[in-house]
């Protein structure tokens, strides 16, 4: 057993009260049950799942896009695509992309649950900044119980929202997206309220965060530089900052109705 995965669920557990009186050894039982091809599967069904029904809003994806989610090469992607098409988890026709079944998309949604949940724990609970909350819940995800993730679900309220502003899926697998347009995509003087941000990039997580640019916050376009220059953005009528093109793209915004 992986002494780094024991060792980050013990953060896990010391605090508050309400985690002191789960067994530690149910949770090693849960560990042991998961190897590394189970892992790969479940990080798999996620990546296409997020890229299937969020950003590229694609009902299919391709395999380059699944290298550039997943950081590997294209043997690498092509050949669990083909795993996972006989395990009928997906389907998948040469040159015409690939596509989750009900059952990948079941354990997809299952997996994005365990994440979201841990992420705003962390966050709400341990203390974890912003931007070191993703990395410590993808080493998380895979090895809690469902009786720890219903712990966790009820220690926080049972929230549909996570610490980025992405939608935590139900118990029963069921998830209501909200589509909300980029910052970079909105025009001088519009007013907006940030609902989500991109969790891919840490350091731009951090920068984001420095800047005053988090969930619930309102920021007016006051001007956009042309040739894709920076915005500049008014941040709760009182901070006054720019922002590059590339970070605005990361930034997601309900538009308030003038």
């Amino acid at each position: 057993m992986p002494k780094n995965k024991v060792n980050t669920l013990a953060k896990l557990i010391v605090i508050p009260d309400i985690f002191i009186e789960i067994k530690f050894v149910n949770l090693l039982i849960g560990i042991e049950k998961i190897d590394m091809r189970s892992e790969s599967i479940e990080d798999y069904l996620k990546a296409i799942y997020k890229l299937q029904s969020s950003e590229y809003n694609s009902a299919k994806v391709t395999t380059s896009l699944i290298c550039k989610r997943m950081s590997v090469s294209p043997a690498s992607a092509t050949n669990m695509v083909k795993k996972l098409a006989d395990m009928n988890l997906l389907n998948h026709a040469p040159y015409q992309g690939v596509e989750l079944t009900e059952a990948g998309k079941k354990i997809a949604l299952e997996t994005i649950r365990h994440h979201r949940l841990i992420e705003l724990y962390l966050s709400q609970a341990l203390g974890y900044p912003w931007d070191a909350i993703d990395a410590e819940a993808e080493r998380l995800e895979h090895a809690i119980s469902e009786e720890f993730e219903d712990r966790i679900d009820q220690a926080l309220g049972y929230p549909t929202i996570g610490a980025h502003g992405e939608p935590i899926p139900n118990k029963k697998g069921e998830i209501i997206q909200r589509h909300f347009p980029k910052l970079a995509e909105l025009a001088n003087g519009i007013s907006a309220t940030i609902r989500r941000v991109s969790d891919h990039n840490p350091e731009m997580l951090r920068y984001i965060n420095e800047l005053g640019l988090t969930l619930g916050s309102l920021v007016k376009i006051d001007n956009r530089a042309p040739f894709n220059g920076p915005l500049s953005l008014l941040i709760d009528s009182a901070k006054q900052c720019s922002i590059s093109i590339e970070v605005a793209e990361h930034i997601f915004a309900e538009p308030i109705a003038q």
